[in-house]
């Protein structure tokens, strides 16, 4: 009878797999976009079994639209968080703006590009959407709200800001994937920053 010398891999618990396989969901959308994220490509990336990828998430809608959330979630509380920590609203929003446009995220980028498109035939994946952007409208809503507060910003010049920001943002975005955009998009965050601040 031989025995073997090589070790046999540990089970992991319950959560550590389930938290492995998601995380190596994630890193294969930061690298490729959400849109091919299926079992066998999430097995392959975790390395297990599609019938273990399955067997934690039976339903493929759901996990992408995890797989969105936790992407784009942490890319917001990291962004709004170091715009936060400088002085004025100003210097806040122009830090917020110019960090999403610096180029450094276009991975996050085609997520979102993708999550909309796809959203349109997944439903959780849509209101995953949904309730991401509406955290992105709630914490700059949240920031101009304290500018007007300070007397920095007129109450006129506030209503819609959050939305003309974000859809400045959105679109230069999109528009790099394709490199359709401005060079200097720091500029041109400058200046979206002063004309929808007055």
């Amino acid at each position: 009878m031989s025995t073997s010398s090589t070790p046999r891999p540990k089970r992991m618990p319950p959560e550590q797999r389930e938290r492995a396989i998601l995380d190596a969901a994630i890193a294969l959308a930061r690298q490729n976009g959400i849109a091919g994220l299926t079992v066998r490509t999430v097995a392959a990336a975790a390395g297990v079994t599609p019938a273990l990828v399955a067997h934690y998430r039976p339903s493929m809608d759901a996990f992408v639209a995890d797989v969105f959330g936790a992407i784009v979630e942490a890319e917001r509380v990291e962004v709004v968080a170091a715009g936060r920590a400088i002085p004025g609203l100003r210097g806040r929003i122009t830090r917020i703006v110019e960090t999403l446009l610096d180029g450094e995220r276009d991975d996050v980028t085609l997520v979102w590009v993708q999550a909309w498109a796809d959203g349109a035939r997944n439903d959780e994946l849509a209101a995953r959407v949904r309730r991401e952007m509406d955290g992105w409208q709630r914490d700059l809503e949240a920031i101009v709200a304290e500018g007007v507060a300070a007397g920095e910003i007129s109450a006129v010049h506030a209503e819609g800001a959050a939305w003309l920001l974000l859809a400045t943002v959105d679109g230069m975005n999109a528009h790099s994937l394709v490199k359709w955009a401005p060079e200097d998009r720091a500029a041109l965050a400058r200046r979206t920053v002063a004309a929808v601040l007055g």
